[in-house]
């Protein structure tokens, strides 16, 4: 299991590399498909699926993961858990929140987050830092960057319910190391996330031939 690298044992993972049966979703679940297209169909069955698998870990079978209002998955009374999915790798996970406060975990595939998408999710100082690599180092950067990125938002969300920009948070390059498994955000302006959790914001990331995983975990 890839995602479990990621996280403290507390957290339960499930992950597939194939798109989900909607036939197997919960009827409350499936409601949500009602328009969606064949692609998003997979990936929020995939997505359900695995959180099905991780949340059955812990002894929870048949609950529907329905979607809330700000469309975040809605889980279980006294759990909290992240879902991800990029093509090819589906995933999620989960933990008690009597031991973990929040959870973010996300996947890219390297080689999407190209040059043209740098000024809508990179600051002027990670792109300085993608424009001194070789390029198979900005393919591997360019998709830590945006995977580091969305499980930092997904898991500060889960603390502060706020909405945090690409632009206004980066990576922190001196405390951020692809060989190491490790990645820190700093902030580029205050953040609501300031008043539940001190800094450093670091988490963990893997890099894979084809793609990056990045998680975050707040303990209790």
């Amino acid at each position: 299991m890839l995602l479990a690298s990621l996280f403290p044992p507390a957290v339960a993972t499930a992950e597939t590399r194939q798109p989900g049966d909607p036939a197997l979703l919960h009827p409350a679940e499936a409601a949500h498909l009602r328009k969606a297209i064949a692609k998003r169909v997979g990936e929020f069955a995939a997505g359900r699926l695995c959180a099905r698998q991780a949340l059955a870990r812990f002894g929870v079978r048949d609950f529907p993961l329905r979607v809330g209002e700000d469309r975040r998955p809605l889980w279980p009374e006294g759990f909290v858990g992240s879902i991800t999915h990029t093509h090819g790798f589906y995933g999620a996970v989960v933990a008690r929140a009597a031991e973990l406060r929040s959870v973010g975990v996300d996947a890219e595939l390297i080689g999407r987050v190209g040059r043209h998408l740098w000024p809508k999710v990179c600051t002027a100082g990670e792109i300085a830092w993608l424009e001194r690599l070789d390029p198979a180092g900005q393919a591997r950067l360019g998709a830590l960057i945006f995977s580091a990125k969305e499980a930092f938002y997904k898991c500060q969300y889960g603390l502060t319910a706020a909405w945090v920009g690409f632009e206004d948070a980066e990576l922190d390059p001196d405390a951020t190391d692809l060989r190491a498994g490790v990645f820190t955000i700093r902030p580029l302006l205050p953040l609501e996330l300031e008043r539940h959790l001190p800094q450093p914001w670091s988490g963990r990331c893997r890099l894979e031939p084809d793609l990056v995983l990045s998680g975050m975990s707040v303990p209790a």
